[in-house]
């Protein structure tokens, strides 16, 4: 009994400690944020002696808003494209009685190994070669071959927990295979794909390698380089860049604590019988 006490609180304290570790950071960007540059230089630790939401009216203004909307747009695309095709590919890996079908899986699973440095001169040359290079595509096109195999990893284990039955009664209610996926392995499979839409998120929103190379024009650049340009666009305002790395956070802040559950759950439940 002593020694499960003393292991419990041990975990607590390593738990407050990897919390402090994640707010801590956080607290402090947003205090900067709210500061002078004198005030920045003088004492990053202390508190802000007049409140300054000023610093993100000037961030906003100055650029971020453009890229926030490249943002958006880079990452819905990519996002939906992403679901879209992992969980036709999952559905057709575990519900079809092919002989490739593992095969099939094998090779998608293998795209996980491929590096993005690895990748970079061949995609540059082909992007360059067909046009699309310095366009959404660009990056587009690149996130989403990126991350169809760990998404489709996540998707498979989950739609093997779904039992065939139900798709054995739809049959008999006459629906083909894609009016069964539509209108029933969809509708259930809500938790996976809220966690997938998370995860992916986060990476194409915080992408920096392939914007950096493949996009130079700053009508089209998005949240991670356009926070780069700052420096010399704003001659080194610093609370202004804290300011902006603060409203480009706020999307997956938000998004994660209202999709929680969602992500929790589709993450377990897929790997507890996959």
């Amino acid at each position: 009994m002593k020694k499960r006490t003393a292991v419990t609180i041990l975990l607590n304290i390593f738990f407050i400690l990897l919390v402090l570790v994640i707010i801590l950071p956080a607290a402090w960007l947003i205090m900067n944020s709210l500061k002078t540059n004198v005030e920045l230089f003088t004492d990053s630790l202390a508190l802000p002696a007049k409140v300054q939401f000023a610093n993100y009216i000037s961030a906003w203004n100055k650029g971020l808003y453009k890229y926030f909307g490249n943002s958006v747009i880079v990452s819905s695309i990519s996002l939906i494209s992403i679901l879209f095709l992992s969980s036709l590919l999952a559905y057709g890996i575990t519900r079809f009685n092919s002989r490739f079908g593992n095969l099939i899986f094998l090779i998608t699973l293998g795209g996980m190994a491929l590096s993005e440095q690895v990748a970079l001169v061949p995609l540059y040359k082909i992007l360059q070669a067909t046009h699309l290079y310095n366009t959404y595509w660009a990056v587009i096109l690149p996130y989403v071959a990126f991350r169809i195999p760990f998404t489709v990893f996540l998707m498979r284990a989950y739609f093997m927990c779904i039992p065939k039955e139900l798709e054995e009664a739809a049959v008999i209610d006459g629906y083909n295979s894609f009016q069964i996926f539509r209108k029933i392995i969809v509708p259930i499979s809500k938790p996976i794909f809220a966690s997938c839409a998370i995860v992916n998120l986060n990476f194409v929103w915080n992408e920096f390698l392939f914007a950096n190379v493949f996009l130079e024009s700053k009508s089209i650049m998005t949240i991670p380089i356009g926070l780069m340009t700052f420096k010399g666009d704003m001659r080194s305002d610093y609370v202004v860049m804290l300011a902006g790395i603060t409203i480009a956070s706020l999307p997956m802040i938000i998004l994660y604590l209202c999709m929680q559950k969602q992500f929790v759950r589709g993450l377990t439940s897929g790997a507890v019988k996959g």
